[in-house]
């Protein structure tokens, strides 16, 4: 297949809506330095919207997930160091509406 004709189903994917948009995969040891986490977080009361509104303000969360059982949302953390991860935690705890915080770090990746 020739490119102009893959150039232009990718566009026609594009104009239809088919394809939302692109992303890489890097190696894991590209991103030796950052830091990242997990964070399972418990809102008070009726709060979600807000919180979730808050934490999309922060660079450095990632992504935000809804769960059900003990937590409210769970959201991933990527910081490019410690002093980044630590500033980003103390911000994000003083949000009205979260109630508690459990923080794990993403050590190694085995898949």
């Amino acid at each position: 297949m020739s490119r102009g004709t893959v150039q232009k189903r990718i566009a026609g994917l594009l104009e239809r809506g088919d394809i939302q948009g692109f992303t890489i995969r890097a190696r894991p040891e590209a991103d030796a330095g950052r830091v990242r986490a997990i964070m399972c977080i418990a809102i008070e009361g009726e709060r979600s919207a807000k919180v979730v509104s808050a934490l999309k303000g922060f660079a450095e969360v990632a992504a935000i997930h809804t769960t059900n059982g003990r937590w409210d949302l769970v959201a991933e953390l990527d910081t490019a160091s410690l002093g980044d991860f630590s500033r980003a935690l103390d911000q994000i705890r003083t949000i009205e509406g979260i109630a508690v915080t459990e923080t794990s770090l993403l050590l190694a990746d085995v898949r």
